[in-house]
């Protein structure tokens, strides 16, 4: 409990500021109170995690601008993951058949080389599948398999993703050599 007050009247404040400039700064402090970040991650200024304890990201992952991680239950981030500006991750929601309105949990997975689009929406349960995308303003509330990209409100597969080897015979590198 005191940790928990300790994060949103300490933690979370400083993480949010914008006096508080640095992607890595933030990214310590998240581990601080408990998060698992990997290498070379970027946080933007914005970013509002809920409960850093229950968040797990890996190397290289881009999270940006205003996105929200309101995770009442754990958040899974692989590697190279982006999240774009505004996106939501939601891990909890009500039984709207319940007289009581109860509290439903399940945590969200993002796998290696996701990306959820600008002001995209993930669900409780959700699971982006390697290198799957959720194009911007979508709404996913299930699983999303490999190389799948959705789109729209409920998310829908519009097609298959491929991604091109890299050529760095034409890389801007290989032309301020020549």
């Amino acid at each position: 409990m005191v940790w928990r007050a300790l994060w949103m009247f300490l933690g979370q404040p400083l993480f949010r500021s914008v006096w508080f400039p640095s992607s890595n700064l933030r990214a310590q402090l998240l581990c601080l109170f408990g998060a698992q970040i990997g290498e070379r991650v970027v946080i933007r200024q914005g970013v509002t995690v809920k409960y850093p304890w229950r968040l797990m990201v890996g190397d290289d992952c881009w999270i940006g601008e205003q996105v929200w991680i309101d995770n009442l239950a754990m958040v899974r981030l692989g590697n190279d993951v982006c999240l774009s500006q505004g996106v939501y991750l939601c891990t909890g929601n009500h039984d709207w058949s319940d007289p009581t309105f109860g509290l439903l949990i399940s945590g969200i997975e993002i796998q290696d080389g996701g990306w959820a689009g600008a002001k995209s929406i993930l669900m409780p349960g959700a699971r982006l599948g390697e290198a799957a995308i959720c194009a911007a303003g979508s709404v996913v509330s299930g699983t999303i398999s490999d190389y799948q990209i959705v789109a729209g409100n409920p998310a829908l597969a519009v097609r298959t993703r491929k991604i091109r080897e890299l050529d760095c015979s034409h890389s801007v590198l290989n032309e301020v050599a020549r």
